[in-house]
């Protein structure tokens, strides 16, 4: 029995006597231990258990045995801090699940009592009706946890108006290593332990006074400047930035501001970025609340991502300035002024809410893709370093030289205001030398940054990062404070051991390293640098943006395993190899079970972790030359099924009979892996073969004038200003052979728009079945019987058609990947196109859809590869009330039919597509151009659901 083992079961024993239902939300399975065993930053602990406390009677008893073991704790939130500060080797309990609610708001009192699971923009939004927010904002709000804030004192953008997190507390409950809570409050000394921090303050006061406070962002070691007399003994002040090393918060009271009535956004533009935070004294004496700068490598790479670019500000660095006031003219007043005072070399006052919320924009992009937008990966590490504000211009000079020397790359941006810059750089970490060059780096820099006076963390925490540079910082009797202070609070080194004092070294257990000589990575290194990608930001564990897709299982569920972050997690374990092992391991089955491969995480996860692709390789490899499930051989294989059926004259009629026996039907269900609770869909005869337009590839390229006879079309150009030319429609299996298909409307609205359509009559299978259930060999073999078809039209310019947004997506994206190969690819891709987009090339007026309230559910592959702005646009320019429903329907494709999948399938369909149909009622018209989309809709609620064509063209006259 191992050592491990041997401590956690005398761990479960101890818990058992003080707290037997505490022992259900303990878990100490490979796939829990797998994903926790990192968060944002670039470091790997595997945990011994997880628990996930339903009270603080839980939490404390979960305390009170592991320090009576010697069992190790690490308290988490969301996991999204990149110092590495929320990993640990021992028990790490996640207070996000259940301890999470928001126990009081008072508005006259400005205050809330919150646990410390509660999303931060839970309690902003808790507080808009009373204009009030907390103060702090960081980028990942919308997941970041209170108690996560009050562990590294975040900050965020606005903490130059609003005060750090420290800033904000009232009082704090904190449980300490004995399973005591104790209430901690300003000049308190009620608590045995405040007495002896105070004499210890007391007995320091020179070092205190000297080295702490110098300035806001300083938030490396502990803030012991709390702990002063004339700071009042603010003991929760204290304790924000301790990183839980001495405690674990439990709750906590915080104050909350009045946002001030009126907004102005200031820009202004510099020769560099360096020049501008030159400028940032000049513009604090107008009280900004956010003074945020960049340089033109963010503004470059926004564009290169194919995000709008508004027109900026004259120069190549630039600070984006916000002021709030209650008098909107003295607001304007001071922007004026601080343009005017700024040395800009040109500067815009903002008053329009639209156009600020794009300026603000370039930065929120800029900052989500600086990691994924150099030559190699860029990692967290030396990630958010922080100088006085008057000295940031030289330091970012030296840093620039830094990166320089050490032959790195990074994108730098930051709180200019105080002094904050953040920086992802390109760290060779999974070269053999690659922990070494990172710890020379951040070596160095730490040296920097203390000649200029400032701190080795400005918000994100100190954690395994930065720890052991503190000593770089701060003098040997600050040092000596802090292991004083911990004796104090955790004499045993309970909590969160290795962070801040005695502090393991930086390039320790770093994740990429300790994988880059796995068997796995030798074997599939492209895979291998794929799943490493994922940052672990955790912007998948966040509700669904407006418009946006990731992560719907997760939205469902709740469960971090069914999170894109949670998968990733679990497959960095897999290519690692020491704790989940190999691709058919339960837990990389469980983790990948309810991804419904929707392609969300592809467009909005920060770092484009395409989880869809990766769990095609997955099953790819898993079945490589082994039985595969009854459903990949029957759904998976459905389009070559479709056509043999289609060769036998009324074979599909025959079909349709016999599935309409309900004994048939079960039965066809059992053998295909359908659950018995799903409708089957109806066959059709080809439709490609049916229609009068038909014809094949070679007949439409030798010649172009063979188009439809003007009889057949003349009846649809009454919009048009002149012959937009030919263009060829590719019908797909789904839409070829089951009913529903909206051929003969994509006709009708293509010549309507001043187009010859032509349908493609050749046999072309984009072998989507295949990639969804793993089936890669056959899928490329598909996907180049289709190149020699539409090669020749994409040579001859003669634009291509899809119907089936899924189908059309393998073109524009799987098959860039499944054929790199292959210099067709990219030719085809860039000339296959959705009807919407060619329409709107066409500069098509649509006709009145006024009174019309539509209801669109973009297929999920639509919204995150093809992207629905077209057929948004075409909608709004029609004159309908347009609802875009964000998120997945929950049938996707095969996911939604097959045996165990359907009560997900369903509860996914209820997170955002049925409430939006029930709010906008019986008469909105339903939208859903993707097979799957219309039969969820019609197999949940029974009604029919059009395609864009299909709307257009009953309103064509």
């Amino acid at each position: 029995m191992t050592a491990t083992t041997d401590i956690l079961q005398d761990f479960r024993s101890t818990l058992r006597g003080l707290d037997a239902s505490a022992l259900e939300i303990l878990d100490d399975s490979r796939l829990a231990r797998a994903l926790y065993s990192s968060d944002a930053s670039i470091y790997r602990v595997v945990p011994t258990a997880i628990a996930h406390p339903r009270s603080t009677d839980e939490l404390s008893a979960l305390v009170t045995a592991a320090s009576q073991v010697g069992l190790p704790i690490t308290a988490r939130g969301a996991g999204t801090t990149c110092a590495g500060n929320a990993v640990g080797a021992g028990l790490v309990i996640d207070t996000s699940a259940h301890l999470n609610r928001i126990l009081s708001l008072d508005p006259q009192a400005r205050t809330a009592v919150v646990e410390p699971g509660v999303v931060q923009d839970w309690l902003q939004h808790a507080g808009v009706r009373h204009r009030l927010r907390f103060g702090p904002d960081p980028s990942t709000s919308t997941r970041c946890t209170i108690g996560g804030m009050i562990g590294n004192n975040a900050c965020g953008p606005r903490a130059l108006g609003y005060g750090r997190t420290g800033d904000n507390l009232v009082d704090v409950d904190l449980l300490t290593a004995d399973g005591h809570v104790t209430t901690l409050r300003r000049g308190d000394f009620a608590v045995p332990f405040t007495q002896r921090l105070v004499d210890l303050t007391d007995a320091s006061l020179a070092t205190i006074r000297t080295e702490f406070a110098t300035f806001s962002r300083q938030v490396s070691g502990y803030s012991m400047e709390w702990l002063l007399p004339e700071r009042g003994r603010n003991f929760p002040a204290f304790i924000a930035g301790t990183e839980a090393t001495l405690g674990i918060v439990t709750r906590a009271t915080v104050q909350l501001v009045r946002e001030a009535a009126y907004g102005m956004t200031v820009a202004l533009g510099y020769p560099s970025m360096p020049e501008a935070a030159d400028a940032v004294t000049a513009l604090l004496p107008f009280s900004p609340v956010a003074c945020e700068g960049f340089g033109r490598r963010i503004v470059d790479v926004v564009s290169r991502a194919g995000r709008p670019v508004p027109d900026l500000p004259r120069g190549d660095g630039w600070m984006f300035v916000e002021l709030r006031g209650d008098d909107e003219t003295e607001v304007a007043s001071r922007a004026r002024k601080l343009v005017a005072a700024s040395g800009c070399l040109d500067g815009w006052v903002v008053s329009d809410p639209g156009q600020a919320a794009a300026l603000w924009k370039i930065r929120a992009d800029g900052a989500g893709l600086a990691g994924v937008s150099l030559n190699k990966p860029a990692w967290a590490g030396w990630e958010d370093s922080a100088v006085p504000a008057n000295d940031l211009g030289a330091y970012l000079r030296d840093f620039e030289a830094l990166l320089d020397d050490h032959g790195l790359h990074g994108l730098p941006y930051g709180h200019f205001g105080e002094g904050c810059l953040h920086c992802r750089i390109d760290f060779p970490l999974d070269q053999p030398d690659g922990p070494r060059r990172y710890r020379s780096f951040v070596t160095e820099a730490a040296r920097l940054v203390a000649r200029h006076g400032g701190s080795v963390s400005g918000e994100h925490g100190d954690g395994r990062a930065r720890s052991a540079l503190l000593d770089l910082m701060y003098s040997p009797d600050a040092l000596t404070l802090f292991s004083k202070v911990k004796a104090i609070l955790d004499p045993d080194n309970l909590f969160n051991p290795g962070i801040l004092v005695n502090p393991a070294p930086v390039e320790a257990n770093i994740r990429t390293h300790e994988s880059a000589l796995s068997p796995m990575t030798i074997s599939h290194p492209e895979f291998a640098a794929d799943v490493h990608r994922c940052t672990g930001v955790g912007k998948c564990i966040a509700p669904t943006a407006p418009g946006g897709v990731m992560c719907p299982s997760y939205q469902a569920s709740g469960l971090e395993v069914d999170s894109t972050r949670g998968r990733a997690s679990v497959l960095k374990e897999m290519v690692n190899g020491t704790l989940i092992n190999g691709w058919d391991s339960p837990e990389v089955e469980r983790a990948l079970d309810l991804c419904m491969a929707c392609k969300g995480c592809a467009r909005d996860c920060p770092t484009g972790i395409d989880m869809a692709s990766y769990r095609s390789t997955v099953l790819d490899e898993k079945y490589r030359h082994r039985l595969r499930p009854r459903s990949h051989l029957t759904m998976g294989l459905l389009p070559m099924w479709e056509r043999l059926l289609n060769r036998i004259p009324g074979a599909p009629s025959l079909a349709n009979a016999v599935l309409s026996i309900p004994v048939f039907a079960r039965l066809a269900r059992w053998t295909a892996g359908v659950d018995q609770r799903r409708p089957l869909p109806r066959f059709q005869p080809s439709a490609r073969l049916a229609s009068p337009q038909a014809a094949p590839a070679k007949e439409i390229v030798a010649d172009p004038e063979t188009s439809p006879s003007s009889a057949s079309t003349s009846r649809f150009q009454t919009r048009c200003d002149h012959d937009k030319g030919d263009v060829v429609i590719w019908v797909d299996s789904f839409s070829d052979m089951l009913e529903g298909s909206d051929l003969s409307a994509v006709v009708t609205v293509l010549a309507d728009a001043g187009y010859h359509p032509r349908v493609l009559t050749n046999d072309i299978c984009c072998g989507l079945t295949w990639i969804t259930t793993g089936q890669l060999d056959g899928a490329r073999r598909r996907l180049r019987a289709g190149l020699d078809v539409l090669t020749p039209l994409s040579d001859a310019n003669v634009p291509v058609v899809g119907l089936e947004p899924s189908c059309t997506t393998v073109w524009r994206d799987d098959a860039l990947r499944l054929l790199s190969d292959d210099p067709r690819v990219r030719r085809v891709a860039r000339n296959m196109h959705t009807v919407a987009e060619m329409l709107e090339a066409a500069n098509w007026t649509p006709p009145s859809l006024a009174g019309h309230t539509i209801v669109a559910q973009p297929h999920c592959h639509h919204a995150s590869i093809l992207g629905f702005g077209p057929d948004k646009r075409l909608l709004e320019a029609a004159g309908a009330t347009v609802t875009v429903v964000s998120g997945c329907c929950g049938y996707a494709g095969n996911f939604g039919v097959e045996k165990g999948h359907y009560d997900f399938s369903v509860k996914v369909a209820h997170n955002d597509l049925l409430p939006a149909i029930e709010e906008a009622g019986p008469q909105a018209i339903i939208l859903a151009d993707g097979f799957s989309c219309r039969r969820q809709v019609s197999d949940l609620i029974g009604r029919r659901a059009l395609t864009l064509s299909e709307v257009f063209a009953s309103h064509v006259k």
